[in-house]
């Protein structure tokens, strides 16, 4: 709240420098933020009485509104990448394929490793075990795992998280 929208009848008062004035009557305050032709601004409405300060309201919010933005520019998203193994995989593919999930572990993102299962595939799935643990055992110095190995309809999936 600023300005008149306060209703309280005393506020303690912090000055345009933030020096504390001390608790000062409402009518009081917006007199001497009006001859700094500045705002009242109530920061604290919990305390007892309320905590108030003499700023100009437009340039808080500009500042806060860049600091936000800047905030976003600088964020990171991190985003999932997935391999996929099949049960059967050969030697040469599955190198490829873990060569694949260290250059996205490397430029950050997880990667979710998973192995399908086809038709029979399903009653082997200890096969997609070890699959699973021969990936990590050469993603280890990468990422590391978020869970175990777990059977979700025909895939069994794990997320590494890169380190």
């Amino acid at each position: 709240m600023i300005n008149e929208q306060i209703r309280d009848k005393e506020v303690r008062l912090i000055g345009a420098d933030g020096e504390q004035i001390g608790i000062v009557s409402i009518r009081d305050a917006q007199q001497m933020a009006s001859e700094k032709n500045l705002d009242l601004v109530k920061i604290a409405p919990q305390a007892k009485p309320p905590v108030c300060k003499v700023m100009d309201y437009g340039k808080y919010k500009f500042d806060a509104a860049k600091k936000e933005k800047e905030a976003r520019k600088n964020q990171k998203t991190v985003s999932v990448k997935e391999v996929r193994f099949s049960a059967s995989i050969d030697k040469h593919d599955f190198e490829t394929k873990v060569r694949n999930a260290q250059k996205f572990l490397k430029a950050g993102d997880k990667v979710k490793v998973s192995v399908m299962f086809r038709g029979r595939e399903m009653m082997h799935t200890q096969k997609g075990v070890e699959i699973l643990d021969q990936a990590m055992s050469l993603l280890e110095e990468y990422g590391v795992a978020e869970n175990r190995p777990k059977l979700e309809g025909r895939n069994m999936a794990i997320v590494v998280a890169p380190k």
